[in-house]
């Protein structure tokens, strides 16, 4: 083990001590609070809720870009709209000249895409799997435009829900994520997670490693925690405004029961924003639960400075 890696090692497991400390019971016996600060990722923000608890969140809660997280609240009105039980795929929704064109426009200019091609017809499920496994920007679209006939009335549907889940500090611009006006904070989005994940059919989605589509063949889920150390979900996301973000859902053993952490960090720095998202989220849980299950962990990847825009929590 290189001298670089044993420091890593060896912070994180201090890191993961310190957590032991930081949780406990309040006088209700049922809600954790957490201690403290440690918790929390060092750059960005971060926002969790344990089990049925109140939402708690890390310091520099303020609006920021979420990228692709903006895709829960996407799938979240779809299915309240058009809502699916597990086993049905729903209406077939056609995809367009129109749609090939758009996706071809995000395409050249680095969006997440996947290949579509005119008189495709994807079913609702399909198009919800191929929004939230490989984070499909033209399909956020075409959902939008198929759910409320313009994407601009259906972000003013995104709109409502959220100040209907009391998202106070919550304005999206677009149904994929990848506007940098599209901002939240992690508070928030916890907000919009809690409520999708009590969907069947969301969880099922984001519980999914990978699918077959019509025309863009398999596509892998981003979420490379998923099954790993109790992670059932949610997003990841990623874009130069925003950092590597990543909403999750975890069932871990904290006080000898087995408890949901649903949470969201944003913000987070790295040379791989995704992957910087997943191992601060990581970590976040880790200090909950008190140490890492010791099922599937890969190493955690090391933080690094916050590039340009980018403010420490």
């Amino acid at each position: 083990m290189t001298q670089t890696k044993k420091a890593l090692f060896a912070g994180v497991v201090l890191a993961v001590a310190a957590g032991a400390a930081l949780i406990g019971r309040s006088a209700g016996a049922s809600t954790i609070e957490l201690r403290g600060n440690t918790v929390w990722p060092e750059f960005g923000q971060a926002a969790v809720q344990i089990g049925r608890s109140r939402i708690q969140a890390g310091p520099n809660q303020h609006p920021a870009p979420i990228a692709s997280v903006a895709k829960v609240m996407t799938a979240y009105v779809v299915l309240r709209d058009h809502p699916l039980a597990i086993g049905e795929g729903g209406p077939a929704i056609t995809l367009t000249r129109a749609a090939v064109a758009d996706t071809d426009r995000r395409s050249a200019r680095g969006e997440s895409v996947v290949p579509v091609a005119a008189g495709e017809e994807l079913t609702e499920l399909q198009a919800l799997q191929a929004l939230l496994l490989p984070s499909a920007n033209n399909i956020a679209v075409a959902l939008a435009r198929w759910d409320s006939g313009s994407t601009s009335r259906f972000v003013a549907r995104m709109n409502a829900v959220a100040q209907s889940l009391r998202m106070t500090r919550t304005h999206y611009t677009d149904p994929s994520g990848y506007d940098p006006s599209t901002v939240s904070t992690a508070a928030d989005q916890v907000r919009v997670v809690d409520a999708a994940m009590a969907l069947p059919v969301f969880a099922r989605i984001v519980a999914t490693q990978s699918v077959t589509l019509p025309v863009a063949g398999t596509v892998h889920n981003t979420d490379h925690l998923l099954g790993r150390d109790g992670f059932v979900g949610v997003k990841t996301g990623n874009t130069d405004a925003a950092g590597g973000c990543f909403a999750f859902r975890a069932i871990r053993t904290i006080h000898g029961r087995r408890t949901t952490i649903t949470g969201v960090v944003l913000g987070q720095p790295g040379s791989n924003q995704v992957e910087a998202g997943l191992g601060a989220a990581a970590a976040v849980v880790d200090r909950i639960a008190g140490g890492p299950s010791g099922r599937g962990r890969r190493p955690l990847p090391p933080p690094t400075a916050p590039p340009g825009g980018l403010t420490p929590a």
